[in-house]
């Protein structure tokens, strides 16, 4: 039995117009693992493992992901203390200013960004302000065919300066 919903978001590949340009987030399409740490204000670390799954959707215009942590197959982790999430991403390339719009929800905590993001140099960066008013920058570093390092930080001073606040190192579980 097919699912009418899935069928209408999912997509089999990058739309082919566009195909170059999706690459950049592209690369990612499949699952993978990752070691989580968080960095409180205190410097009290919290660490543990999750999952994330990207996929085309959107008639191939579009990448979204889901974020889980801790992994489902994980069970309960006593090191991430009350630190967990369940969300998406939807990641949409903009040829008009040829940049990608980056939209991420989490409803387990009511945690919501916006940011645009880009390619610079073999990283990709994405950039916003969250509703605390806050800067944020979302970063893809150390990207190979196999992994890739995920860095969450947040500037109280217009980006004067960065703290980082997560960092997660990603390996595929399973390819596209």
């Amino acid at each position: 039995m097919t699912d009418p919903f899935a069928e209408a978001l999912h997509s089999d590949g990058p739309n082919p117009d566009l195909a170059e340009k999706l690459k950049l987030y592209g690369r990612f399409i499949g699952a993978w693992t990752f070691d989580a740490t968080r960095i409180l204000e205190d410097g009290t670390k919290l660490t543990g493992r999750g999952e994330v799954h990207f996929g085309w959707v959107l008639e191939g215009k579009a990448v979204q992901d889901v974020w889980i942590l801790p992994a489902r197959d994980a069970g309960p982790s006593p090191s991430l203390g009350p630190w967990t999430f369940y969300g998406t991403t939807l990641r949409v390339y903009d040829p008009g200013i040829d940049a990608w719009h980056i939209f991420w929800s989490d409803p387990r905590n009511q945690y919501y960004s916006r940011q645009l993001g880009r390619a610079e140099g073999d990283m990709i960066v994405q950039q916003g302000v969250d509703d605390t008013g806050s800067s944020v920058r979302w970063s893809f570093s150390r990207i190979t065919g196999n992994s890739f390092r995920w860095l969450g930080e947040r500037s109280n001073d217009s980006g004067a300066t960065w703290r980082i606040e997560v960092e997660f190192l990603a390996r595929c579980a399973t390819p596209a």
